[in-house]
């Protein structure tokens, strides 16, 4: 249930990731997820919002997925947190209602667990900045369905592209597409000198199995 946009958007949104210091790659000196999870890149696509020739491409790209696989759509959802921005472009952009989910319920007032309206059946789609195993973003079309909209499905920026977040997807009946993804990330990465061809082995053994790599 997780397919790409295509091969040049997904090159295109590598290189726009890539230039404003989105994406950081460094399997010599490896990043630490809050997961415990030793990594060789690292992902913070907030950064893109500061650039706004890259923010106006991304959120293109984003629109142009929603219109082409979800028409029916009624409202954006973003989910929390840095799917919110993203998502109130996307809203804007298309003229819908945006709403936002959070990670958890508001521990005071209304203790909302999604901030905005949404109506009975109402056909929302998710935007997300990124996905590794999906388990938030699924948490959040969960929260929306629970409140009584129809999730249509997701799109997203990025996806590491790991089988779990792959597995995640199917099993809740989600369809997720995203503008690019680690494979494509790798070979635009390769083309503009970010990495060398040496690193693409390490890169590669990270991602068929991420959890014990590094230890």
């Amino acid at each position: 249930m997780i397919k790409l946009a295509s091969a040049d958007t997904a090159h295109a949104v590598a290189e726009q990731l890539l230039n404003v210091g989105a994406i950081k790659i460094q399997p010599e000196k490896p990043f630490t997820w809050a997961s415990g999870w030793k990594s060789p890149i690292y992902c913070d696509n907030r950064l893109s919002l500061s650039f706004p020739e890259t923010r106006s491409i991304i959120k293109d790209f984003l629109v142009k997925q929603v219109k082409a696989n979800y028409p029916d759509v009624e409202a954006i959802a973003g989910v929390a947190t840095a799917g919110i921005p993203q998502g109130a472009l996307v809203a804007d952009a298309l003229d819908l209602p945006f709403l936002y989910v959070r990670s958890k319920p508001k521990g005071h007032g209304m203790e909302n667990m999604i901030e905005g309206k949404v109506d009975k059946g109402q056909k929302v789609v998710l935007v997300e900045d990124l996905v590794s195993t999906g388990g938030s973003s699924l948490k959040a079309a969960k929260a929306v369905e629970e409140a009584g909209g129809k999730v249509l499905g997701m799109a997203a920026i990025f996806t590491y592209g790991f089988d779990l977040a792959e597995d995640n997807f199917q099993k809740a009946n989600v369809e997720l597409v995203c503008l690019s993804n680690y494979e494509y990330l790798l070979e635009k990465a390769l083309k503009m000198n970010v990495i060398e061809q040496k690193d693409e082995t390490t890169l590669k053994e990270w991602r068929a199995n991420p959890a014990d790599w590094g230890k």
